[in-house]
């Protein structure tokens, strides 16, 4: 069992109402293409959409030491793995629900959307991503110096 793998199962298990099926099978695609001087820091399960009723696009998702692994194992064969670096991030934004809430990820090139999470586990998550990629864009220059 790998860390990513034991920290999905940790937040899973914290946060029982977080929709996530296969958990093991997409946290083996993220931790595939952990490069050998990445830590994974906080691992969580959600569904890679903008849908509620679409339950059927799990992914486990990383932040590790260097940037954001978001990987979705397909059922027949193959597999999709979506990588976020500090220096492409550009906001974070919360959207809560009764039971469920979303989480949007805006990068330079595209917009991630990850739903069906546990209510009480948004806030974590956002303290967990909003405080890493604070620090990290630090060390990128900014086009105001």
């Amino acid at each position: 069992m790998g860390k990513v793998y034991e920290q999905a199962l940790k937040f899973k298990e914290a946060y029982p109402a977080t929709v996530a099926w296969r958990i093991k099978k997409n946290a083996e695609v993220v931790e595939r293409h952990l490069n050998p001087d990445e830590v994974p820091i906080y691992t969580f399960v959600a569904q890679k959409n903008d849908n509620f009723f679409d339950i059927f696009s799990t992914a486990v998702v990383c932040l590790t030491n260097k940037r954001i692994l978001i990987g979705r194992k397909r059922v027949i064969v193959g597999y999709f793995l979506d990588s976020i670096t500090p220096d492409m991030f550009n906001d974070l934004k919360i959207k809560s629900g009764i039971i469920w809430g979303k989480i949007h990820i805006d990068t330079v090139k595209e917009f991630v959307t990850l739903s069906n999470i546990s209510y009480p586990a948004l806030s974590e998550i956002e303290t967990q991503i909003s405080a890493y990629m604070m620090e990290a864009k630090k060390l990128y220059p900014s086009f105001d110096d």
